[in-house]
């Protein structure tokens, strides 16, 4: 007999069994509450709900703990590259040099779209949000796969995961290049994955382009830090309409759709658009922070975490890799300049010291991106490049569970009682 949580209601004891993870989380089972007692729970905005186990990421945000498949994201970020830790978040292994080196050539045999998606970029506005033409192109992918998705089957499904993390890339930089009237470049096979989304953003087809070493890599460094994080909004849409036998696409469409809200994917453009208002505005860096003191209206963006209490992970890693951008492109801008007082500003103040509000990933992700002239809107198309493997694993998870169900969560209603139908003379 395992662990057992009692619940009294109207004087009658119901006893819940508790369900302990590998790192000794806790949650109490009550998929057999409704049925014996009538009740159901209410968490609204799931704050304190677990909607599954998981054997993916691991997160303690009191210790400031991030780990995918029990490997600390502190060592992944120093050694490993974004293709070998996208393999290690869906098949949950790292893989052998022979499955690398196999994984990168899939990765490059399915790095073309298929030409007939051409045509599609020519039916969005120059205006479109990037975040929209993704997701609509990404269902679209699935229209040209010849074969269902089979998650059960290594072979077939790793064929599968690196089509759809390659072309991912070509999608998000042809949505850019067709916004900005520019020639759309085609992928070149000796880049590596993200030098070869950087060649395809930016390089020109009459001039030679290499992309920086320290920008690739601290773009391969911002993609694995978001490659997961446990179940987050679109991750858990990503589930949630997997459920229902959703294809991967579908699936992984629906999780952009997600990561699109200001709330979510937007936290990074959130940060650009505080600093511009600062410059615009003239105020003095210690007036701003004075003011979030006292303003309610007024927010820093880019500190602080709803998860991480003391400290987020990434965002030490990702502060070294800004760092080194920014001093090796000898960037000269004035907003990442007030980005780097605010900073220091806010470490030494006790206000934010004692209320832990550090800088987040978002903060130094969005100052990486502006140094590489990545526009604003396109923030959190990167931010769903990077996520894409934690989709596909999640997806994978909820398909191979044999105990799996729809998701369908239930409410507590409180809108009107029954009344009789009124006819339209009668209404006032």
């Amino acid at each position: 007999m395992g662990e057992q949580a009692t619940l009294t209601y109207a004087g009658k004891p119901y006893t819940l069994p508790v369900v302990v993870g590998t790192e000794n989380e806790r949650a109490v089972d009550i998929t057999k509450l409704r049925s014996e007692s009538g009740l159901i729970t209410l968490d609204d905005g799931y704050g304190n709900t677990g909607s599954c186990e998981s054997s993916i990421t691991f997160i303690d945000g009191e210790q400031g703990i991030l780990r995918y498949r029990g490997y600390p994201i502190e060592e992944l970020a120093e050694h490993s590259t974004f293709p070998e830790t996208a393999y290690l978040l869906i098949f949950g292994e790292l893989p052998t040099a022979g499955q690398l080196e196999d994984f990168k050539r899939r990765l490059i045999e399915h790095q073309f779209i298929h030409e007939n998606m051409r045509h599609h970029f020519e039916g969005f506005p120059s205006t479109a949000a990037p975040m929209a033409i993704l997701s609509a192109m990404i269902n679209t992918l699935g229209c040209f796969e010849p074969t269902l998705t089979q998650p059960s089957d290594d072979v077939h499904f790793i064929d599968a995961s690196a089509r759809l993390l390659s072309k991912v890339r070509a999608i998000a930089a042809w949505s850019y290049r067709k916004a900005h009237g520019l020639p759309l470049n085609y992928p070149r096979a000796d880049l590596s994955y993200t030098a070869n989304f950087l060649h395809m953003m930016f390089c020109m087809p009459n001039l030679p382009c290499q992309p920086a070493p320290e920008l690739v890599r601290a773009l391969d460094q911002i993609f694995i830090l978001h490659a997961d994080h446990e179940q987050n909004c679109s991750t858990s849409t990503v589930r949630m309409v997997g459920s229902s036998r959703a294809n991967l696409y579908a699936s992984v469409a629906a999780g952009v759709c997600a990561l699109w809200g200001p709330l979510h994917g937007g936290a990074n453009m959130a940060v650009i658009s505080m600093l511009e208002k600062i410059r615009a505005s003239g105020t003095s860096l210690a007036d701003f922070v004075e003011k979030v003191k006292t303003d309610p209206n007024t927010r820093l963006m880019g500190f602080g975490h709803r998860v991480y209490k003391n400290f987020d992970p990434r965002a030490k890693l990702i502060k070294e890799a800004c760092d080194n951008v920014l001093q090796a492109l000898g960037i000269n801008d004035p907003l990442l300049d007030i980005a780097m007082q605010l900073e220091e500003v806010a470490l030494k103040d006790a206000y934010f010291v004692e209320r832990k509000l550090y800088p987040n990933v978002d903060f130094y992700s969005g100052i990486i991106m502006r140094a590489a002239r990545i526009p604003v809107d396109m923030f959190p198309v990167l931010f769903a490049i990077g996520r894409l493997p934690g989709w596909i694993a999640n997806w994978r998870e909820v398909h191979m569970n044999p105990k799996a169900r729809i998701y369908r969560p239930r409410q507590v209603y409180t809108g009107p009682t029954q009344r009789p139908y009124a006819p339209l003379a009668a209404r006032t």
